[in-house]
């Protein structure tokens, strides 16, 4: 998501073309932005995310289709009406260290993921005990039925990855660094250069799953390629250029702007990069004023155009985004859009405006954060700033880098004294199709920046985890999303599905995320 400066890639591409070349055994990607941070436990960055499935395994995946299926458990047994469940490793696993994947090793990982996710932390929160009764067992008692226990083990983002034991005693608080996983790719440290490259290398002792076929982040894992090397480069012309110049492989998030030069190539193939689209939204702070007013957040619905927000951020290609967006990505099991219409239906400014007044507004100040190097996020808050400004509000809108602005939402104070009222975002996709995950849901003890305290969403979401069935889960993000609209932790602004291009001389990756495996080169 950051951008970082041209010299790296400028030198590299600088190279003759006989040494840029990509080879056969080597496959050649440029990253969304630098790997800043290497713990895939520690954040939920989606770069970070792909490494992590670059280097470590889980012990469930999750499929195109969003189901679980097993990755490193051979199976597990459920047992005592739902109160034990028995997971038992595949055989033949093994470290990039040489030594054997074992169940305490996977015990000790879980505890750390959970300590870190929310799903995990309410898996843990329902288990009296967990253990490795020998080296190929992992056991869950629980004090009540979780069927859901897969589910939190195969999770995309955060990654739920199985480390050594040694490892996931690190303290949940801080990164890991030394990585030694289980997947299909060794990290090469010695040539990572920040800002500029990162490498991996296939390793030979991975054992890929016997069965099923491979899909997202499940099914066995191929590593076609000897290397995969990622480089970092930032400007937009230069890294569409070295694609069609068959200098990389693959450009993982190219710019919307150049997609016509891209697709006027016969080498280059442009695809969605991810399997749903990432939900766009105006975070609000509930702690001070002017959003901490629930009837002043609910006045924004009526005046607020997702059509207008993607059109303003992407353009007028209708395949990168989505309007009518409610709280789950769009086209998943859990989208119903229930309560929608308030969003849906015609924009009225003046009825807004008056709405706000009556909600007591006294003419605080809002203090948007607009994070100028994220094209994207910048025109949203562009848009939010000027928007606002109709509805009679004052409004201070703060231009400043995607890092300040992670720096400064983590503030609690009042806007006078380096607060904030609202930022702007993309949240990742593979965290919003149920409410496990979901970031924007939480309310209370566990609610994310802007703080929201939403009891009745906090109680809906567990009962969501004690349905029997699809059926009765349905039902419940149902009321979810209707009590969404009365909360409004977030105003929802779309669904980004942004692109992704690669070279014609490979397969076509069906994993959906940026992994290094299921991808060869034609022959």
């Amino acid at each position: 998501m950051r951008r970082r400066t041209l010299l790296a890639a400028t030198v590299a591409l600088a190279a003759p073309a006989a040494v840029r070349a990509a080879s056969a055994a080597t496959l050649k990607i440029v990253p969304a932005s630098d790997l800043a941070a290497l713990d895939p436990v520690w954040t939920t960055a989606p770069v970070v995310r792909n490494h992590g499935y670059m280097v470590f395994d889980t012990l469930y995946g999750t499929d195109a289709e969003l189901r679980i299926q097993p990755q490193m458990a051979a199976g597990h047994l459920v047992e005592n009406d739902g109160k034990q469940w028995t997971i038992t490793l595949r055989d033949g696993l093994r470290f990039h260290d040489g030594e054997p994947v074992l169940a305490r090793d996977a015990v000790a990982s879980i505890r750390r993921f959970a300590a870190r996710d929310s799903f995990g932390e309410t898996l843990m929160a329902a288990t009296d005990e967990l253990s490795a009764p020998d080296d190929h067992t992992i056991r869950f008692r629980l004090k009540r039925p979780f069927p859901l226990l897969p589910n939190a083990l195969g999770k995309p983002a955060p990654m739920p990855c199985i480390m050594p034991e040694r490892l996931a005693r690190t303290d949940p608080s801080k990164q890991v660094t030394e990585m030694v996983g289980s997947g299909p790719y060794r990290f090469l440290p010695d040539e990572r250069i920040a800002g500029s490259s990162v490498a991996y290398r296939r390793f030979e002792g991975y054992q890929p799953r016997a069965d099923g076929v491979a899909s997202f982040t499940a099914g066995p894992k191929r590593a076609h390629f000897d290397r995969v090397e990622w480089q970092v480069i930032p400007d937009a012309s230069t890294k569409a250029n070295a694609l069609i110049n068959g200098e990389v492989d693959w450009v993982e998030t190219p710019s919307t702007d150049l997609l016509g030069l891209l697709r006027a190539s016969r080498k280059v193939e442009v695809t969605r990069s991810a399997l749903a689209g990432d939900l766009a939204v105006m975070v609000l702070n509930h702690l001070q004023p002017p959003f901490d007013n629930p009837a002043i957040r609910r006045a924004l619905l009526s005046a607020f155009s997702q059509t207008d927000f993607m059109r303003a951020a992407i353009g007028d290609d209708r395949g990168l985004w989505s309007d009518q967006v409610a709280v789950f990505n769009p086209g998943t099991p859990m989208d119903s859009r229930s309560g929608i219409e308030i969003m849906t239906g015609p924009r009225d400014l003046a009825r807004a405006r008056r709405e706000i007044q009556a909600a007591g507004y006294k003419g605080e100040r809002a203090v948007l954060l607009g994070a100028v190097d994220l094209p994207l996020e910048n025109a949203y808050a562009t848009l939010a700033a000027d928007l606002l400004r109709q509805l009679g509000m004052n409004v201070d809108l703060v231009s400043i880098d995607w890092g300040t602005t992670v720096q400064r939402r983590a503030s609690k104070q009042p806007t006078g004294a380096g607060g904030w009222s609202a930022f702007f975002t993309n949240l990742t996709w593979t965290n919003n199709f149920d409410p496990a995950s979901h970031l924007g849901l939480r309310g209370g003890g566990a609610a994310w920046f802007g703080w929201p305290t939403m009891p009745r969403m906090e109680a809906l979401r567990a009962q969501w985890f004690e349905a029997s069935d699809t059926a009765a889960q349905k039902a419940i993000c149902a009321e979810i999303e209707r009590q969404f609209w009365i909360d409004v932790p977030y105003v929802p602004l779309g669904a980004v599905a942004l692109p992704t291009a690669y070279s014609t001389s490979l397969t076509t990756p069906r994993s959906g995320i940026l992994q290094g495996y299921d991808v060869a080169r034609r022959t």
